[in-house]
């Protein structure tokens, strides 16, 4: 067994850098979290290359004291702990006292610096941890740190990051989560000398949201608002129409922390049960508020994810909260019901004096005399003809038909009753036509059918070709497709034996996606990270069919789908293609191609609950009968079960 020795001070601080600095994103995080512990009311991030080469943090806080900048760099220096007991009530974003000493590990650092107070600031240099130069500096108040060339000293994680867009996109995702946090504080983030994101910091969450997240969505979104016990639930959900294609926009915060946690996934989405469609996700910015005691956020070195002390709490002080608020949506439209108006309701509410003025142009004494004086001549009214009611006559079929299509009489109508006199007499010099009685019936004779209504036709197949026998009895819950076979009964996945076609058509034959023009463009507005990622693989993306450009302020705008996808769904399904593209960069060319062409059909396929006719689930049976690479959906899930014959009668007692 080798010897046990104490590792190389440096060796340990690249380990700690490790566990703190994943990617340029990590860094951005731990140095905006100092800056809004500092008090900061002002935050800017510039970065060039995805953050790999250059990152620099702006803040307008309480800047560091001369004669502490130097430590700030050791590790497990913090001003924000001094006893153990401050570990278990943590209020501030900071406070391992690792993240500078991780990040000057494995970089180039130029700090400048002042705190409030003092007439000078001090400007320091540092490589690989080491503080290679400090001389005064005059600076406004507040903290700006520099850095340059990360992981420029250890080889073995710089090959590891992924492209410029995907780090960039990242960094996005960390300052639109921080952003969110805090909308108390503007923030502001340029990528290679385009601004990117700012935010007002007015302290209002939803001029925070109209900033990051667009304005479609801050107009469309629920105020959510809720008290559970000592725990109080505050911010911003989507409406039930306003759903996305995967859980990217799904904010949470706790005490400020922006976290992950599955407990406020899981009451978020079971409040959504039942009023959202099946395979969509809400949307939401909560800020959950609690005693600090009540949470333990030393459970992660990145501090991503918390430990809660009363599990169940947590989930109904959400799921309640988001309940209230989808409750008290407004919008919908009221919905009326009229009574059926009646034909002769107008008859019915007229008096014998009503009806007199109305047909015969004249006044009833009463209202002469209640009537002021008119002068010039009066206009006498037309007089209004009345129509009588004809009957109608019934048709009956000759019991002596031969066939079903046999005679068919018209008998001689009978005497129409006369309608009751009314108290008033009709209009004088009326004439109403008589209503013409045939004298004799009138016969129509239909063709007779030479032979009887075919039945329909059951699907059967010679025993000695290539199809098996099947018959499609039909299809249960608009999912599956029950077919009856010799020896049993197949029930077929009609989504997932379509999907699996599909990809197998697809990878095939890249000629096989066609795509089709929008009418009307589609802009959407996806987070950063998922819109960088789109538009660096622009061409990629036009092998699959689609058309799609930046539209400026973080929107894409859509031209062209694929010819198998619905335009509505089209936001849906690049969203899909971006989280593959985000996590198959380390996928060679065609690995990266069959997870795209898995959401392209995925998305293409018919899916379940979508009502299918009869050839169409008896084409689907087909090809699964016939096509023996037609076994297993992309993603693994079998597209059909057998049930034998043999098995059914057992389970009926048979055998």
């Amino acid at each position: 067994m080798p010897n046990i020795i104490q590792l190389d001070p440096h060796i340990a601080d690249l380990i700690a850098a490790g566990e703190v600095v994943e990617r340029p994103g990590s860094v951005v995080k731990e140095l905006v979290e100092n800056s809004i512990d500092a008090g900061a009311t002002a935050i800017t991030v510039e970065i060039q290359n995805g953050g790999l080469s250059y990152i620099r943090i702006t803040d307008n806080g309480c800047g560091i004291p001369k004669d502490q900048a130097a430590t700030a760099f050791l590790r497990h220096a913090t001003s924000k702990l001094r006893t153990a007991d401050d570990l278990s009530s943590i209020g501030t974003l900071g406070f391992r006292g690792e993240a500078l000493a991780a990040i000057s590990a494995v970089s180039k650092i130029d700090l400048l610096t002042r705190a409030a107070g003092e007439t000078e600031g001090i400007s320091l240099y540092l490589e690989a941890g080491e503080v290679l130069e400090s001389v005064p500096a005059g600076c406004p108040e507040g903290t700006t740190i520099i850095v340059r060339e990360l992981f420029y000293n250890t080889p073995a994680r710089l090959k590891f990051m992924k492209k410029d867009s995907a780090e960039a996109g990242f960094i996005s995702t960390v300052v639109t989560k921080l952003a969110l946090s805090r909308p108390d504080v503007s923030f502001k983030l340029i990528k290679d000398g385009k601004e990117d994101l700012h935010t007002p910091g007015d302290g209002k969450l939803d001029s925070a949201v109209y900033s990051v997240m667009g304005r479609d969505f801050a107009m469309s979104s629920l105020k959510c608002h809720g008290v559970w016990n000592d725990i109080t639930v505050t911010g911003i959900v989507s409406g039930p129409t306003a759903s996305r294609g995967n859980r990217g926009w799904q904010y949470f915060f706790v005490n400020g922390r922006s976290i992950k946690s599955t407990t406020l996934q899981a009451a978020l989405e079971q409040a959504y049960k039942n009023r959202i469609m099946t395979g969509r996700f809400p949307a939401c910015v909560l800020h959950i508020e609690l005693s600090l005691s009540a949470v333990d956020v030393n459970v992660h070195p990145a501090k991503t994810e918390v430990k809660f002390m009363r599990d169940k709490d947590i989930f109904d002080a959400v799921y309640y909260a988001v309940m209230a608020a989808l409750g008290a949506e407004t919008g919908r439209p009221e919905v009326k019901f009229q009574s059926k108006p009646q034909a002769d309701s107008f008859f019915k509410t007229m008096s014998a004096e009503q009806y007199k003025e109305k047909f015969s142009g004249k006044t009833s004494t009463a209202a002469q005399s209640s009537a002021v004086p008119q002068t010039g001549p009066v206009k006498k009214e037309t007089p209004i003809p009345i129509i009588t009611e004809r009957a109608v006559p019934t048709v009956t079929i000759s019991d002596s038909a031969r066939s079903p299509f046999g005679e068919i009489r018209i008998p001689k109508p009978t005497e129409p009753q006369k309608p009751a006199a009314p108290e008033v007499a009709p209009v004088v010099n009326r004439q109403i036509s008589p209503v013409i009685q045939p004298e004799n019936p009138v016969v129509i004779k239909a063709p007779v059918p030479a032979d009887p209504v075919p039945e329909p036709q059951q699907i059967s197949f010679d025993p000695e070709s290539d199809v098996p026998y099947f018959r499609v009895i039909g299809e249960a819950h608009k999912t599956y497709i029950i077919v009856e076979q010799t020896e049993g009964i197949l029930l077929i996945d009609k989504h997932a034996a379509h999907e699996r076609i599909l990809f197998n058509k697809y990878k095939k034959d890249a000629s096989a996606i066609i795509s089709q023009n929008l009418l009307m463009p589609v802009i959407f507005s996806p987070r950063g990270e998922d819109a960088d990622a789109l538009l660096s693989n622009i061409e990629l993306l036009e092998s699959f069919g689609y058309d799609i450009s930046d539209f400026g302020g973080g929107s894409i705008v859509v031209r062209s789908v694929p010819a198998d996808i619905d335009g509505s769904d089209c936001e849906a399904a690049l969203c899909e293609m971006a989280e593959a593209l985000i996590e198959g960069r380390r996928l060679d060319p065609a690995e990266l191609r069959d997870e795209l062409l898995h959401t392209l059909a995925c998305r293409s396929a018919i899916k379940a609950g979508d009502v299918s006719g009869q050839a169409e689930l008896e084409a689907i049976t087909r090809r699964v009968l016939t096509d023996p690479d037609v076994r297993y959906c992309p993603h693994g899930r079998p597209v059909a079960v057998e049930m034998s014959k043999t098995s059914i009668e057992k389970q009926f007692k048979r055998i």
